[in-house]
């Protein structure tokens, strides 16, 4: 029998989460994020990634790559990797799972065509960053719960789909208190997270 590794001092440790949007009673055999994976799995939007297409490749003939196939190649990559360096497994493959689910069809042409449609309709926008949707879809779109919309996935795994582009450009999930609402993002160039 394989027993569960120890994390590393600087990983993220479930017990000490900042919570959900909308409190939750913990469940008993299962980890705030083994929850949030299983919401991500179970969703609509992750479902429908098997029709995104992400790469189309001629020298395979009808066959291409998905969103969906991506995603699942992700998560094991994350999920070995984290085992290695002793991080939390199971929320590297919450993120891993739901980094793309913001995703416009056609692979980085699609999100090109929709930047161009975005800032020819208003030159101030900002134009289209799919983590950014990635992060409307899990906490908005998903109509999963009477009382709200969302998956009310915990503040670390909302953060890392907002952080998955890059540390530089990375963004931050601000909370006023612990398990509160949160209240803004903010660019934090630098910001240190040791669990990504």
């Amino acid at each position: 029998m394989i027993s569960a590794p120890v994390l590393a001092s600087f990983a993220c440790d479930p017990a000490q989460s900042r919570g959900r949007r909308f409190f939750e009673v913990a469940a008993p055999t299962r980890s705030d994020f083994q929850r949030d994976r299983d919401r991500i799995v179970h969703s609509t939007a992750f479902r429908r990634l098997v029709y995104k297409t992400q790469v189309f490749l001629n020298h395979e003939g009808d066959l291409f790559r998905t969103r969906l196939t991506h995603s699942l190649e992700v998560a094991q990559l994350g999920r070995s990797i984290a085992r290695t360096l002793r991080l939390n497994e199971d929320l590297v493959e919450a993120i891993a799972l739901a980094h793309d689910l913001g995703h416009t069809p056609f692979g980085h042409a699609g999100q090109d065509a929709l930047n161009e449609c975005l800032k020819s309709h208003n030159p101030n926008s900002a134009g289209f960053e799919h983590n950014l949707q990635s992060l409307r879809v899990v906490d908005s779109l998903e109509e999963r719960y009477p009382a709200y919309n969302g998956l009310n996935l915990t503040f670390e795994t909302r953060e890392g789909i907002l952080k998955h582009c890059s540390r530089r450009n990375a963004r931050h999930i601000e909370a006023r208190e612990p398990g509160g609402v949160a209240q803004r993002f903010v660019d934090r160039p630098g910001a240190a997270n040791p669990w990504l």
